[in-house]
């Protein structure tokens, strides 16, 4: 009886795993189907470093441009970019992986239009399909994804009307232009965007109100759009139609209302008399008072002469005191010509000549290793952080093209370049000034920063993670890593949102020397890779910023050495920032996120995990905090 109950248990066992491998089946069933249609006309490599195929797993074997959440059970993200696939999206079998999040087919050649089946991905929180040939009406369903963060269908051929997305508040960025979308702007959550574009459609009708975070760049091209922030204002409405006319009384005018009228003519006149009197007493008046103001003025010509020579001379010298309390960049810089500026943003820079930034009013921020870095003040009134660039080993070509490279990929926590100059001599990069400060300044350099409290750290930790992620994502066919990510190139914006600054400026720095002393041999390939974790280990190093409170010192190693020693002798509580402690942050999460921290600054660069995992690793801390506040843990 007991050997029969065993068999019982070991073939219920096997039933529940064949029926969790049957369901894992078809998701691998459903991709591969997915993968024929899109790439259905091309040669697509189908070895073992490909995947894609019925013999393989996604999560556990390699599958190209495939990723899997941290338990290597389901499928997270699929990004195929720049493949020219050429066949249809066929979102049918794509959403039988319902724990998708990310949808990257940018920039091949799909046909087609999407279906109505794109709503079954109800995790998505990125679809991007922009650089296409996809056409059609985009269907009802795309405006109920309650996750989507990213819509990105620009460059294709959508018709019809855009997205009704008002009941999506995750959404922060919504870009379409050059499509075939016709009809009106719908109804957008503008106050939670951070990117908007839908220039060049066919639509119609006034531009909703965008509660001034989007201007003229992101609706131009379209003719019959009106109103702020375009330079067409809309047509006034037609005026309401007059009241119907009064019955006319058919009765004669009687003698009694003719004596009315003719009286109420003679008191009209003598009003009207009486005021041409007044006017004409008035004007006599003032041609007198003209005539003594003559007199006078020229009776005392001579004193206001002399009265202007003084107030001359004081002007010329107040001048001459602000010029030396300022400077610009011509003063400052010399071997420069005067062309060449390119812009990269003309929302706010339109007809800015490289005359006028070097003529503008320029303080001196600070100095650095590779250059200096100033605050000018253009003639408008707009403000740029303006970067000198000096002994960086790279050609102008090479830089004009990183920096329209890095001009085109957009992020709300990534600070853009505006403008940039560049000759064999001098490299200037334009930014828009930021006037809340670095996480530097926040942590170590402002009285306020003991009020930087644990919820708002790890908010940064998160939202930096996440814009790294999506860089690297976007940038790692091209090589182009930060470069010399560290808490002073954190900056905040209005609303105190970080953003990272300076992004790809420099090829590599010698923060992480473990990733030199690594990759001294190898090859240019391998030491591209070997830059993007050296940003891991130095978004590793903010993260220590953010708990200890404590300044990395010389090469950062410091810190990293006196955590490491700290955690050895399990005194673990001691490395945290004591405000922290003095606010009752979670110590739970603070350990987690030092694990986190730990992990990035792993001196063996392959052991350290991609800026991707760290995003969602920080993201999961931001949703048990979340939950530990609505049911009060």
């Amino acid at each position: 009886m007991i050997v029969k109950s065993i068999w019982v248990f070991f073939f219920a066992i096997f039933l529940f795993l064949l029926m969790a491998n049957s369901e894992k089946e078809e998701v691998i069933k459903a991709l591969v189907t997915f993968m024929d249609k899109l790439s259905q006309g091309n040669d697509v490599p189908r070895d073992q470093m490909w995947g894609w195929n019925l013999r393989s797993d996604p999560c556990i074997d390699t599958w190209h441009g495939v990723g899997c959440y941290s338990n290597n059970k389901n499928v997270k993200s699929i990004v195929l970019t720049k493949f020219n696939f050429s066949g249809i999206v066929d979102a049918s079998s794509l959403c039988i992986a319902k724990s998708l999040q990310v949808l990257n087919l940018r920039d091949n050649i799909l046909h087609g239009s999407v279906s109505e089946d794109i709503g079954k991905c109800k995790l998505l929180t990125r679809l991007i399909l922009s650089g296409n040939q996809l056409s059609g009406e985009l269907p009802i369903s795309v405006g109920k994804l309650s996750n989507m963060k990213r819509l990105h269908i620009s460059d294709n051929q959508f018709t019809g009307e855009l997205p009704n997305m008002v009941h999506v508040s995750s959404l922060i960025s919504f870009i379409a232009q050059n499509n075939n979308f016709t009809g009106e702007i719908p109804s957008f959550d503008f106050s939670n965007l951070d990117a908007f574009n839908v220039s060049n459609n066919n639509l119609q009708g006034q531009v909703p109100d965008v509660r001034d975070k989007f201007h003229e760049d992101s609706f131009f091209g379209n003719p019959n759009l009106c109103g702020k922030p375009l330079p067409n204002a809309c047509p006034l409405p037609p005026p309401p139609p007059p009241p119907p006319p009064l019955e006319k009384k058919n009765q004669k005018s009687s003698p009694n209302d003719l004596f009315i009228y003719s009286g109420y003519l003679v008191l009209g006149f003598i009003v009207f008399l009486f005021f041409t009197i007044k006017l004409l007493s008035k004007f006599k008046s003032k041609e007198k008072a003209l005539d003594v103001e003559k007199k006078e003025m020229a009776q005392e010509s001579v004193g206001v002469v002399g009265k202007a020579s003084e107030i001359s001379n004081s002007n010329v010298s107040k001048n001459a005191t602000m010029i030396r309390s300022e400077c610009s960049l011509t003063s400052l810089e010399s071997g420069m010509t005067t062309s060449g500026l390119v812009l990269l943003s003309s929302r706010t820079l339109r007809g800015l000549q490289f005359e006028d930034l070097l003529g503008a009013p320029a303080e001196l921020i600070k100095r650095g290793r590779h250059g200096s870095l100033y605050k000018v003040m253009l003639g408008n009134g707009v403000l740029l952080a303006v970067k000198r660039i000096k002994d960086w080993g790279i050609s102008k070509q090479d830089f004009e093209r990183r920096m329209n490279l890095i001009a085109q990929v957009k992020h709300p926590g990534v600070l853009p370049p505006v403008a940039y100059y560049c000759s064999q001599q001098e490299k200037l990069l334009a930014y828009e000034y930021l006037q809340n400060g670095s996480l530097f300044m926040l942590l170590y350099g402002s009285p306020s920063g003991h009020y930087f409290d644990w919820r708002s750290r790890l908010n940064v930790a998160a939202k930096i993670a996440e814009a790294l992620a999506y860089m690297h994502e976007d940038f790692l066919e091209n090589g182009i890593a930060h470069g010399n990510l560290k808490s002073s190139n954190i900056l905040f914006d209005s609303n105190m949102d970080p953003c990272i600054s300076e992004y790809g400026l420099m090829i590599a720095e010698n923060q992480d020397q473990s990733v030199l002393s690594h990759n001294k041999n190898l090859k240019s390939k391998n030491l591209i890779a070997a830059t993007f974790k050296a940003d891991v280990y130095a978004f590793g190093m903010i993260l220590l910023e953010l708990l200890t409170g404590k300044v990395i010192k010389n090469d950062g190693f410091d810190l990293v050495k006196w955590v490491d020693s700290v955690v050895r002798e399990e005194w673990t509580v001691e490395v945290f920032d004591k405000s922290l402690i003095s606010q009752d942050a979670s110590e739970d999460r603070m350990m987690n996120l030092l694990q986190v921290a730990l992990k990035c600054v792993n001196p063996s660069p392959n052991d350290r995990p991609s800026m991707s995992q760290v995003a969602v690793m920080t993201n999961s801390l931001i949703e048990e905090e979340e939950k530990s506040i609505s049911f009060g843990t």
